[in-house]
């Protein structure tokens, strides 16, 4: 077992090499994270820690030119740098946006901004680095398997393709965009779409991975939490180094809250923040587990049969880091509130004419603020971050059926519509003046 890092369950504390290939504790079936040692990196004080992170981020140097391999001791130091499968993940902008809510403290984490447009490449960059390891070291891993609602499948197939490594997708048939069909297919994975849902996927993908031949790539796998945590700790850097009041980010199977608190809490015990945000996960009200079990106080949590809603890459009932959700929801004295999809639309609609682009994910977030400030437990003098998981461009058929008035249980109340008009020059004039009145 590496003195760096291993596998460790959440429950029991049970310690595993980080190279066997194992998702549950053998011993209580607790979910597993991947532990590092603190006291070794306590070599480095959290001012040299800030000061090698700002070095990093102004090269271009290997492997430093992505956003998490820049903090590569943090995430997965032993991985040999041949090995790192990386497409320049990270480093997404953290815009601030006054002309949305109103607020003067609010900014925006493009983490769309990636390459294959969602936060998902943080973690497989990590995951599928991990994998090309294990093959090296003479592991007999044929494939690399996941169950998806879209961008986790863009992603496999994307960093799969780069590392020459088969990848295997299985999709709730008929529930994913055709743009984010087109990104697996488009990279040569084997794509599987299942008369069935998200959840119905990811029991299948837990039965095929049984075959340790065959590996893993849900963020049940700790390996996909290592790489989203270092978003957390870039929107810290991009403020200066300095914690915002609140982080708020969309929910479903709850693997990037888990993240996000993972890496916040390591500054903080490594020095380099001296307090902790308290954060939000918002979820869609027809996918709301968290949101039900978090009015009990996480006293009663029961997986619900997700409905169908816009905000497609969180529709799920069944979310396999539930335990680690609440632990993190816990610690920074977390809220979990919920959208409608009128409100969810609405919120996307909105962000849009704020030059945003959003993805329905992005709404569910923005409906979750809005109706924090609305009750006062979030205030005008409050540093807020939103965090945007994914690209606009991959739900434009949801954003043309808004416009279009199609969408059901929404009223779209910022409907903006193509006039059709003659090619005649005083007509177009006297349609723009008045438009302009």
């Amino acid at each position: 077992m590496s003195a760096q890092t291993w596998l460790e369950c959440i429950r029991c504390g049970r310690k595993y090499p980080l190279d066997d290939i194992i998702y549950h504790c053998e011993s209580c079936d607790g979910l597993l994270d991947v532990e590092h040692d603190i006291d070794q990196l306590r070599s480095r004080s959290g001012d040299e820690w800030k000061a090698l992170f700002t070095e990093r981020s102004c090269t271009s140097k290997w492997p430093y030119q992505s956003g998490v391999w820049a903090k590569r001791e943090w995430v997965a130091p032993t991985i040999d740098v041949q090995n790192i499968v990386s497409l320049g993940e990270g480093y997404t902008p953290l815009l601030k946006v006054q002309n949305l809510t109103g607020m003067p403290h609010l900014w925006i984490k493009q983490c769309g901004i990636s390459h294959t447009g969602s936060f998902k490449d943080l973690g497989m960059t990590v995951l599928v680095s991990h994998v090309k390891q294990l093959i090296s070291l003479g592991r007999k891993v044929r494939a690399v398997a996941c169950a998806s609602t879209g961008d986790t499948s863009a992603a496999l197939a994307a960093y799969a393709a780069a590392a020459g490594i088969p990848a295997i997708i299985l999709l709730p048939r008929d529930k994913v965009s055709i743009a984010q069909l087109a990104q697996p297919i488009a990279h040569g994975a084997h794509v599987l779409a299942l008369d069935t849902d998200f959840d119905g996927c990811m029991k299948i993908v837990q039965e095929v991975t049984a075959d340790r031949m065959i590996y893993l790539a849900n963020s049940m796998n700790p390996l996909r939490i290592e790489g989203q945590k270092t978003v957390g700790i870039e929107i810290v850097q991009q403020l200066g180094w300095e914690v915002p009041d609140w982080i708020v980010i969309p929910a479903g199977n709850l693997g990037n809250i888990s993240a996000l608190g993972r890496g916040l809490s390591m500054m903080k015990e490594l020095g380099l923040i001296d307090r902790l945000p308290r954060l939000v996960a918002a979820q869609s009200a027809n996918a709301n587990p968290l949101y039900r079990s978090y009015l009990t106080g996480f006293e009663d949590y029961r997986p619900v049969t997700a409905r169908a809603t816009l905000a497609s890459a969180i529709q799920i009932g069944a979310p396999v880091s539930y335990e680690r959700a609440v632990k993190v929801l816990r610690r920074f004295n977390g809220i979990v509130e919920q959208a409608t999809e009128d409100e969810l639309a609405d919120a996307g609609a909105l962000a849009d004419r704020a030059g945003l682009y959003a993805c329905p994910q992005t709404g569910v977030a923005l409906t979750a603020l809005t109706k924090l400030v609305a009750r006062g437990i979030i205030t005008q003098r409050d540093r807020v971050v939103v965090i945007s998981t994914a690209h606009g461009l991959k739900f434009t058929d949801s954003k043309v059926r808004y416009h279009e008035q199609r969408l059901a249980d929404v009223v779209p109340r910022h409907v903006n519509r193509p006039l059709k008009i003659p090619a005649d020059i005083r007509t177009v004039q006297e349609e723009i003046a008045r438009r302009l009145e």
